[in-house]
This record gives structure tokens, sequence and C-alpha cells, in this order.
């Protein structure tokens, strides 16, 4: 479960974010939106908002960056392009079996080396002191060389920077480094991370080829979405209904970018009055989409895995979007977590959706960006349990609202050119 994420001098941010994920328990409303989980409180949903090009999507991306280097992937991650400093910093927080355990790095683009390392348990007991454990820290810069075991630190001085310390030492042989990496490697494996517009539906497909005990509830939960249908099947390839609703054969939109043969893509078959007919051919964007989707968010709530969606209400209409949301703020969710980016503000509902601590901005300037919590506005700014939050929002007063001038774009193509109106 993801606790906290920091970034610093990557991608868009060129100076230090942090998104926490903890819920302030001075504010009693929405408990159901937090798992409380010994003596820890996070909450079950986060969402993003913002501007266009503010860096929403780019805080996915440190995330999915963050994921790859945890299983010993090449990660796409660059510095900020608009400052001569080479050296990202990312970390996170996270809970793994009910304890604490945090993580940060830093990364030289230019000698491609991850130059410091950090990890630390932290806990924290019945009266909310807080302790910190160094299991690892390597600062090669500074020669600065720590492990909680201590037949480590000499190994670390011999090695390269080339990766992660937990993949260029045999861990066998140190418990606590081997507990580590299966910490990192547990977290990574809970982050499930999908952009609405590119959507692999073969998991929904593959999940359904193969009945397995999850088949019932996707198939559920895209009938329980209010899309008209009367069933989803994976048909034989006998029973193939080959019509299409386009001339020429061809599907209406080619929106998700599908891996299965085109023969399982037909096969995927959407049921209306007991009438089967080909997903791909005939369903809209938006039930294509939730089609998609329902695998992974089955999964999630399942297995309470870590679910990043970025612009969640793309093609969905808000009651359903609204609907995913309040599935992770249920009381039954137990373990799942939901972290996305939207632009739909009829989100923006502490009303009846969410609490301050589940809102975030991403607001951008000519100098820098900024990621800051509903929460930090209070009583004092005139942010009350009772203030009309969306409102507030649209006037402007919390920021990470666009100030389009798209009406100097007309003006430009309707202003008569200097050759029409006779000059020289």
């Amino acid at each position: 479960m993801l606790v906290e994420l920091r970034i610093n001098n990557c991608l868009i941010f060129n100076e230090p974010v942090a998104m926490s994920l903890k819920a302030d328990m001075r504010n009693k409303k929405f408990s159901a939106n937090v798992h409380h989980i010994k003596q820890y409180h996070i909450v079950k949903a986060a969402g993003i908002f913002g501007q266009n090009n503010a860096g929403k999507t780019s805080l996915i991306k440190c995330l999915r960056g963050i994921k790859a280097i945890f299983l010993n992937k090449k990660s796409p991650l660059i510095p900020n392009l608009f400052t001569d400093n080479s050296i990202y910093a990312l970390g996170v927080t996270f809970l793994s079996n009910e304890r604490q355990y945090t993580y940060d790095f830093k990364y030289d683009a230019h000698m491609r080396e991850f130059i410091f390392e950090h990890f630390r348990e932290i806990t924290v007991d019945e009266h909310g002191n807080a302790k910190e454990i160094t299991w690892l820290k390597k600062d090669s810069i500074k020669s600065e060389y720590d492990c909680i075991d201590a037949a480590a630190t000499q190994t670390m001085r011999d090695i390269s920077n080339d990766n992660i310390v937990c993949y260029l030492i045999n861990t066998e042989k140190f418990p606590h480094l081997a507990e580590m990496k299966q910490h990192l490697q547990k977290f990574a494996n809970k982050i499930l991370i999908l952009d609405m517009n590119n959507i692999p539906i073969e998991h929904t497909i593959h999940l359904l080829k193969n009945q397995n005990n999850l088949h019932e509830k996707i198939v559920n939960f895209v009938k329980n979405a209010d899309l008209y249908l009367d069933d989803l099947i994976f048909l034989d390839a006998n029973k193939i209904h080959m019509e299409s609703t386009q001339e020429g054969g061809q599907p209406a939109e080619d929106v998700l970018a599908l891996k299965e043969k085109l023969i399982d893509k037909i096969r995927l078959t959407s049921v209306y009055r007991k009438l089967p007919v080909p997903t791909l051919f005939f369903d809209s964007t938006g039930t294509k989409k939730i089609t998609a989707l329902a695998s992974y968010i089955i999964e999630a709530l399942q297995n309470g895995n870590i679910l990043v969606i970025d612009e969640l209400d793309s093609s969905l209409h808000f009651r359903l979007t609204r609907s995913i949301i309040a599935l992770f703020n249920n009381e039954l969710n137990d373990t799942a977590q939901l972290l996305f980016s939207a632009h739909d503000i009829n989100l923006i509902d502490c009303k009846h959706l969410f609490r301050k601590d589940q809102i975030w901005f991403v607001h951008k300037d000519m100098t820098q960006v900024y990621l800051y919590s509903l929460a930090s506005y209070t009583a004092k700014d005139g942010f009350r349990n009772d203030s009309d939050i969306l409102e507030k929002y649209k006037q402007g007063l919390m920021g990470a609202v666009p100030e389009p001038d798209l009406i100097s774009s007309l003006l430009e193509i309707k202003r008569p050119s200097a050759k029409k109106s006779g000059a020289k």
C-alpha cells in the first residue's frame, strides 16, 4: 500500500514535491474511506486534478519508473529538461506485511549511476511516536556506506553503481538485504498502471477465456455498469458472428491497441437483447474501455493491488466514474488502493465522495510545478466542511485551473490580411 510518493528534478518537476496518502484522523468525516491498519491510517483513493500539461501524467510516469527499477527493469525517466542538473531523486513510503518502509534513491542520468540509496523501516508506537531504523544507506558521492547486515557494508564499497544494491549483491548471504529486496518487489508487483486512452483489453480476454474464478465477477461488473448488456461472453470460434457495424468490415474505432490474435478479439462478445455481437465491432468507446478496465478493478479489489489510472474519466459517464471510486472507498474494501488523474471537476465532491486529504491538485506556472492537497486549505482560508469546494475551484481559488485565450486564435483567423486590406 502506497503511503507517500516523492519526486525531485524528474520529468516536469524541477523542485521537490511529495504526495502523501496518510489520512488526517483529526478529520472524522468518511472514516470508511481510510484503511486502518494497526497504527497506520491510509486513504483508499486519491484523485489528482489540474490543467492540461501541468504534471498529472508525469506524476504517474514517475511511479511507473519506480516500479520498473524495483523489478530490475529499465526505467524511462529523465531529469528535468530545464535544469543543468543530471541527477533526479525519487522515493516512496509504503506498507508491506503491516510494516512501514521508506526507500529513496538518486540517479545520475549523465553517469548512468545510482549514486544514493536509503532504505529504512519506520515503526510507530501506540502514542504515534515514530522511530526510523536504517537497513541500508549508500552515498557514493560522500563515500558513506552502512548496512544492517554489517558484513555487506564492505561489499557495497566494491560494487558498481549501475543498479540498485539489492540487484548487485548476492542477497542470499545477507538476510536483511534479501528481505528488503522482497519488500521492494512485492510493492512493485502490487502496482497496476493504466492509461484510459490505451487500456490493454487482452487482460480481460485472458480471464474470460480461461474461465478462472474471476470470470463471473468480471462479467457481473460489466453488466452492473448499466451498459444495457445482457451478458459478456467469449464465444467458441465456430460461433462467431462476423458482421460489422461499419462499411468495409472494419471496427468503428481503434481506441484500444490489442496484442491478441484477431480471432480472440472477435470472440469477445457482448449480448444485447439475446443477440451476440463482437465487442470490437459493435460497442462504443466507453463500453470497450469499461470492459477492458473491469478485469483490473476486480483483481485490484480482490488481491489488494494499487490501481493507478491516468484520465479515469475519459469516455466514461460521470456517474460510472464516481461509482468506480466509491468501490474503493467502500468499507468492504480492506486492502486495495486507487490513484487516478482526471479533468471532471464534478469529482471534487467533499459532501458525498471524498475527504479533503483525498483530493490533490497540480499547478504549473512559468517557474515550477506545484503539488498540493485540498487538506492544506483550512477554515482559516475559508474552506469549511460545509463549503462548496467545487464552486471555489471554478473561481480559481485553489489554482490548478487553465486560463485559455482561444479567442485570440479566432481573431487571428478572421483578421483581414495586409494584402486584402490594401496595405503594401
